[in-house]
Order: C-alpha cells, then structure tokens, then sequence
C-alpha cells in the first residue's frame, strides 16, 4: 500500500453520483476531488494532478472523450471511465482515447472499488515492476524507462498499452487465454468485457508490428487468447 492515500478526482455532473461515490471512496482511505465539469478537470489535471481520475461521459461543458483525450497527450494517470452509455461503440470510443477501463451506470459499489483499485495498482507498484531490457527480433521493451524500441527508434505507448505488451512479453511464446489477460490487466470483474482487450490488442499492433494486418510479434491463437512470439524476425 503507498504511505499516502491516493487521490482522486471525480468527473460528474450529476450531485446523485458526487454525492453517492466520493464518500464512497473516501470511506475507502482515498482522498476525493469533485469537479462537475470537463473544462475545470483538464484544469485539475494541469495544477494539482491526481492519481486517478473517474469520469463520466455525458458533461455539460466538453463531452468525456474530448477530456479524456486531452488528458491522455499530457498525462499517464488512470482514467476509469463511469457512464450510462452502456454501448459497446461508447466503451470501444473511450478505450481507444486512453481510457484505462470502463464502468456502466448503474453500477455495483464494489465493482467500481475493485476497478479502481486495480488501476491504482499501476501507480504504486513501480517496485515490483520488471527490470532491464529485453530484445526480441526488431523490439527493445525497456522496463526501466517504460518505453518500447524498433529498430532502435522509440515507439509511444500508453501505459495500458505498455502493460499487455510487458504481460504478453514476460510470458513470451506462451499462450495466455483472454480470460488471463483481461483478469491480469483490468482485473477479475473484466473478464466478461472482450471488448477491451480487442481494442488494446489493435493499438498495439499498428503501433509495433511493420503491417499490423499480419502480426509477427503480437500473434493471435483463434478464439483462445493472444502470444508473444520471442524470436520475430
């Protein structure tokens, strides 16, 4: 557990939701933010950065995918997205600007706790996190620095992103199930959200693989899970 309490900033219109889920949280040990607005949350962000910010998508001032995709170009901190637009294209939308993970309203109280927590995971276990560089084919995962190398030049990822690619790469040429994956990356109440790992998987892809349409390094195992082939060339 960090020595601090993690700090939170709640992103909802709705006094229902601040009232109900900031003393939620703060029952929890978490220090909570509300901002009711997208314009003073991109502000927060800026002036006083929380650990991890959860937002709702339909604001009055700038809809949450806009937020959320000015925070992800300046900002690494986990978005758990809290919504009532339960459609898969809404969660593959938010997923795909940045978003850690998504809960749909109505929620249960434990399942957003249990998301949270895995998102905070990220933050505050920097030292257990792996070490050193690994090179496989054209890539370099360099754990120290986070940041992923082809061919000697840096390709940028979202911390997500780097996640599944350091799961897949510590179990390189292993199997790993979607089940294993979405359970290890977003925790066990994800499983039942393919969604979410379609949508990693892809950006990982166009962002590793030198023609993402056939994946050399990120490789598919049809309707069983994902594997990271060690000695791409």
């Amino acid at each position: 557990m960090p020595m601090r309490e993690p700090r939170i900033l709640l992103v909802d219109d709705e006094l229902s939701i601040q009232r109900s889920v900031a003393p939620l949280l703060r029952s929890r040990g978490y220090e909570v933010e509300v901002v009711g607005l997208g314009a003073a949350a991109i502000r927060t962000v800026d002036e006083h950065p929380p650990d991890l910010m959860v937002l709702d998508l339909g604001l009055p001032d700038i809809e949450g995918p806009e937020v959320c995709r000015q925070v992800r170009a300046k900002s690494a901190l986990p978005i758990v997205v809290l919504s009532a637009r339960g459609a898969e294209s809404d969660k593959v939308a938010a997923l795909d600007l940045g978003a850690d993970d998504y809960v749909t309203k109505p929620f249960s109280p434990e399942e957003l706790l249990a998301r949270i927590r895995v998102a905070l995971r990220r933050v505050f276990s920097a030292d257990d996190a792996e070490t050193g560089q690994v090179q496989t084919g054209d890539l370099t995962i360099d754990y120290d620095r986070r940041r992923i190398l082809r061919d000697g030049e840096e390709i940028r990822l979202t911390p997500k992103e780097f996640e599944l690619l350091s799961l897949l790469a510590h179990n390189a040429d292993r199997v790993m199930t979607h089940r294993a994956i979405l359970k290890a990356i977003w925790g066990p109440n994800a499983v039942d959200h393919p969604e979410h790992l379609w949508v990693l998987v892809g950006q990982v892809r166009k962002k590793i693989e030198s023609d993402p349409s056939k994946p050399k390094h990120l490789v598919s195992e049809p309707w069983v899970g994902y594997r990271f082939v060690s000695d791409a060339n």
